[in-house]
């Protein structure tokens, strides 16, 4: 049932109500106000609902990008350090010095954030 039929629905049983002796009458106007109530509450909650979800989808694409995004900044990242170690390697072996390795290994940044950590 939709809102349109709901609201229908309600009117028709409110002029029903209303043929009634007073006595019922209150009784039951009571009763279709509350149920009135009710369904506006639980529009109003169905629809907060509906937007904590939106909201939630959204958070989850920016999180799904931001992950992918780390994860080639990462391979990127290694590419880069394993490219560094291969020269570093190269020299030691031209040299046979472990002063120029030394040297080599100190220029390379080895500090990583856990956020970059697979």
């Amino acid at each position: 049932m939709n809102e349109q039929e709901f609201q229908s629905k309600l009117a028709e049983l409110m002029g029903e109500i209303s043929t009634l002796p007073p006595t019922e009458r209150d009784k039951l106007e009571k009763l279709a106000n509350e149920t009135r109530q009710r369904h506006e509450r639980l529009r109003q909650t169905v629809s907060g609902l509906q937007e904590s979800l939106d909201y939630l989808r959204l958070s989850i694409k920016y999180l799904v990008f931001d992950l992918e995004a780390t994860r080639r900044e990462n391979g990127y990242l290694r590419k880069m350090l394993g490219r560094r170690v291969e020269t570093s390697e190269v020299t030691y072996a031209r040299t046979g010095s472990m002063a120029v390795i030394g040297r080599s290994l100190k220029s390379l940044p080895l500090k990583v954030s856990r956020r970059q950590m697979p």
